[in-house]
């Protein structure tokens, strides 16, 4: 309980020494900062926690003489500041003491200032009167009690929350099936009631032509015939009754179907409402950390003995509290790089005619669904000589090789890269910069770095407001579903073949003015890339950036973009590079969220289309009969396909023509059940038309359909060059010899009567597929 209090009071003590330092003589936050102090020195006390409470008091009595006599001296601040940061030390050496740091040896005892003199009280010195809060701020403070909520208890709620809206998304898709049986169940009541309306209209006329026979004959009715005809209109009746019935039946599922729709609609808004609200809470302000970062720039000025200030605005803006607890070390070696090599000594500064106080600048603002942070200094920018020298001396650059500025200044995030001239405990490793990236990366956040020599640097983050709830792009590869954050791409690019191939051969594509190397995703993620049917008229290529990198992906096919629930992928997957969380779609199925960017610099094999380069492979491929090209000169050609992704067979391609709607859904369905892809046509005309533009693996037809028939077809398939090694099976309820005699004389392979058996027409179709 002391330490929830002291966390509190903590930062209220750095804020008002920082605001009284700005307004020396605004001796009213001293008094407020004496009283935050002897609250604080009075809960330590109380808790047994002396060596708190006698810092506390020390504070105290220094700000309470200040305040006496009206002096506030600049070694005043410098010594009370250096007993904050004592003070915090303590503090977190009483969250975590298996990790504590001596605080005597972190952070020496403040030197005495001028004022010290004067500790003791005068004996005249009138009592500083207890200033009392305004009654606005009282009732604020009443309406914003607060209520501390376990993280974790916190996070089960954000996933409960998540599992509703996938369990809603998983009803939706099976109502969304419902709404299709319902409409074709309203399409064959309407054909009911025409064909109905035929045989009615038939029936009429069949029995006035019969009637009028009758009557020129002048022979009576036979008495059995005449009922024949009457009760054949009492069926039509009766069938027009039930199928007027079905169709109030059907009307009343609609109707069941469209409110449970609205239903769904309404308890989607209250999910999206609850999962917004949980995501509020998780929410803490930017500014919730200013103490700490202030803290970082005051004792990294202090031991490289440079004068700095850090200022902040937006610290109101609000972010997930596991995004900002994430990227606190990152901002830290931000700082601590913008104050070692950004800002320059007190004495360059006033040659230059710059103020002797450098100035880093915090910029929080948020757009969308993400949190953008500038930070920029006015110290001397970056020095792209410098960086060029020392990626030239460690390998990274061939001398007078040709590289943008912004290529130059992306060096520096590269792991051990450092300008330093020699290693200190602030800079020299290359380990800071590089920290920064890994942590914008992490998080699925850009980060952009610009200035010029002389004039400052600036960096700019891009990072998610929040990592539960994230827009992804869906992507197909192969035969799986992968998700990419959409604060990633960039850009999405439909290519035409040749602009494909020219990418392939350049290893990169380019847009903007910017170069991206090209990856092909699949590979990177061992996947088999399945061919598509029918040749593709453009390939979607993603252009990602992550950090401070940026690549082009190729991908199978592109699904589009979703709000998804990132769910957490355990320990086992945690610390395997580019996997950044997991989600379930509505259909149940479990997609990875990925990050391409650190699978690409990875060691992988090649691209689609071209060889591996370790000759073992090669030797490996060859053996098996894989085509590895001659050897020549040491040099292995590349063979004509990658050996290490090999192609899956694509779905055999069933054709199914008959004018029954319910038979070429029911065959469809079974069809579709077995993995075959499924053509379907209402009549032979239709068929021939989607014969022209690709052929099937098989054919099942029927014989009697309008504007052609099932023996015409077979007979046009037959005289065509292209289709007559097509298998066809006729299904059919004329099974009399004549018919089967004849379809066979056409050239049909498998004469079958309806209903058929699945399990022959199943085995039938596999037997012609072994075949071919």
């Amino acid at each position: 309980m002391f330490l929830e209090e002291a966390n509190e009071l903590a930062p209220q003590v750095s804020e008002l020494l920082r605001n009284w330092r700005a307004d020396p003589q605004d001796f009213t936050l001293a008094q407020a900062l004496q009283r935050v102090l002897h609250t604080l020195k009075g809960s330590a006390r109380m808790t047994g926690v002396m060596s708190l409470g006698e810092l506390t008091h020390h504070m105290e009595t220094r700000v309470e003489n200040a305040v006496a006599l009206r002096l506030t001296p600049p070694q005043l601040f410098d010594d009370l500041y250096t007993s904050c940061d004592r003070m915090d030390l303590l503090l977190g050496r009483l969250q975590q003491p298996e990790a504590a740091v001596p605080v005597e040896a972190a952070i020496p005892e403040p030197t005495p200032a001028p004022i010290a003199e004067h500790d003791e009280e005068p004996a005249g010195a009138p009592p500083v009167p207890a200033v009392q809060p305004a009654p606005m701020l009282r009732e604020a403070v009443q309406a914003r009690a607060m209520l501390r909520v376990r993280a974790d208890a916190l996070e089960k709620l954000v996933n409960e929350a998540g599992e509703v809206a996938i369990t809603r998304s998983r009803i939706e898709a099976e109502m969304h099936t419902l709404k299709g049986a319902l409409v074709e169940l309203t399409e064959n009541v309407a054909r009911l009631r025409r064909e109905l309306r035929e045989i009615e209209i038939a029936a009429e006329s069949q029995l006035a032509s019969r009637m009028q026979v009758v009557q020129e004959s002048e022979k009576q009715f036979d008495a059995l015939e005449f009922d024949r005809f009457t009760r054949f209109q009492e069926l039509t009746r009766m069938m027009a009754e039930s199928v007027n019935d079905v169709s109030t039946v059907q009307q009343s599922l609609v109707k069941v179907a469209d409110e449970t729709d609205a239903a769904l609609a309404a308890q989607a808004r209250l999910n999206r409402e609850l999962q917004q609200d949980l995501m509020r809470i998780r929410m803490v302000p930017v500014g919730s950390i200013a103490e700490r970062l202030h803290r970082v720039v005051r004792q990294t000025s202090k031991e490289l003995a440079k004068r700095a200030n850090l200022e902040i605005r937006g610290a109101n803006v609000e972010v997930d509290r596991s995004v900002l607890e994430r990227m606190t070390g990152p901002f830290e070696h931000l700082l601590r790089n913008a104050i070692t090599h950004g800002l320059e000594t007190p004495e360059l500064r006033a040659q230059r005619g710059k103020p002797e106080l450098g100035e880093i600048g915090l910029d929080v603002r948020q757009e969308g669904n993400e949190v953008v942070l500038t930070l920029a200094d006015d110290g001397g920018g970056l020095d792209l000589e410098r960086i060029r020298a020392r990626a030239q001396a460690q390998g990274l650059l061939a001398p007078g090789e040709a590289r943008s500025e912004q290529e130059l200044a992306d060096l520096i995030f590269l792991p051990g890269f450092s300008t330093a001239e020699k290693v200190t405990e602030l800079a020299g490793r290359g380990v800071g910069m590089d920290v920064v990236k890994n942590g914008v990366s992490a998080l699925s956040g850009r980060i952009e770095l610009s200035g010029a020599a002389g004039s400052g640097t600036k960096f700019t983050i891009r990072l998610p407001l929040t990592t539960a709830v994230t827009q992804s792009v869906l992507v197909k590869l192969g035969t799986r579903t992968y998700a990419l954050p959409a604060a990633m791409v960039e850009q999405v690019q439909q290519m035409r073949a040749e602009q494909l191939a020219r990418a392939k051969a350049a290893g990169l594509v380019e847009w903007a003015g910017r170069r991206y190397p090209l990856h092909d995703l699949p590979a990177l993620l061992g996947e088999a890339s399945v061919a598509p049917l029918e040749p593709r008229r453009y390939t979607p290529v993603l252009l990602v950036r992550s950090g401070a990198e940026s690549i082009a992906v190729e991908v199978d096919d592109m699904l589009g973009n979703q709000e998804i629930v990132v769910k957490n992928i355990g320990p086992q997957l945690a610390h395997v590079p580019g996997i950044a969380g997991a989600t379930v779609l509505g259909s149940g199925e479990i997609v990875l969220l990925i990050n391409p960017v650190p699978l690409a610099g990875r060691p992988m094999p090649a691209r689609r289309g071209e060889a591996p380069a370790a000759s073992a492979e090669a030797d490996s491929a060859q053996a098996e009969g894989g085509g590895v090209a001659e050897v020549a000169d040491g040099q292995i050609a590349p063979p004509a396909r990658a050996v290490h992704a090999p192609q899956p067979p694509a779905q055999p391609r069933i054709m199914v023509v008959d004018d029954s709607l319910t038979v070429r859904k029911i065959t469809g369905r079974l069809l579709a059940r077995e993995g075959y892809q499924v053509l379907t046509a209402k009549d032979g005309v239709e068929a021939l038309e989607l014969l022209a533009e690709s052929v099937p693996d098989a054919m099942l037809v029927d014989v009697e359909m309008p504007r052609m028939d099932g023996f015409d077809l077979t007979r046009n398939v037959r005289a065509d060059a292209r289709l007559k090694q097509v298998p066809i099976i006729m299904i059919t309820s004329r099974t009399a010899d004549k018919h089967r005699n004849y379809a066979m004389e056409l050239g049909v392979n498998v004469f079958l009567g309806k209903p058929y058996q699945e399990d022959e027409l199943l085995a039938h179709i596999k037997g012609f597929l072994h075949q071919t």
